[in-house]
């Protein structure tokens, strides 16, 4: 059974690091190009950043280019998002997500994405 398992998340201050990660389980991760979303209390879920099978094509958000890089190791089966220069409004539930077969980067929303974690809570406060 398709399995993603995201980790990571916590409380770090403003300007601070983190980095999750997405482990995936009952299916071999380089079949799949990965997404990172988010979503904020009140507010849809978007896409922050998402990765090609390879790994040779990567996207993001306007709002966390320069801070954030995602990054995958198929061997270990695993996709992680590293995170710096973090802001308050960077606080949301991030979500990993699964795209089968997929060519190149696809357009980094939730609509193209079939298999979801069950998200990590990212708080930046002081």
């Amino acid at each position: 059974q398709l399995q993603l398992v995201e980790s990571g998340g916590g409380l770090v201050q403003p300007g601070g690091s983190l980095r999750l990660s997405c482990a995936a389980s009952g299916f071999t991760l380089d079949y799949y190009a990965i997404g990172w979303f988010r979503q904020a209390p009140g507010k849809e879920r978007e896409g922050v950043s998402c990765i090609s099978r390879s790994g040779g094509g990567t996207t993001y958000g306007d709002s966390v280019k320069g801070r954030f890089t995602i990054s995958r190791d198929n061997v270990k089966n695993t996709v992680y998002l590293q995170m710096n220069s973090l802001k308050p409004e960077d606080t949301a539930v991030y979500y990993c997500a699964a795209r089968r077969f997929s060519v190149g980067v696809p357009p980094c929303a939730p609509a193209n994405f079939n298999s979801w974690g069950q998200g990590t809570q990212v708080t930046v406060s002081s």
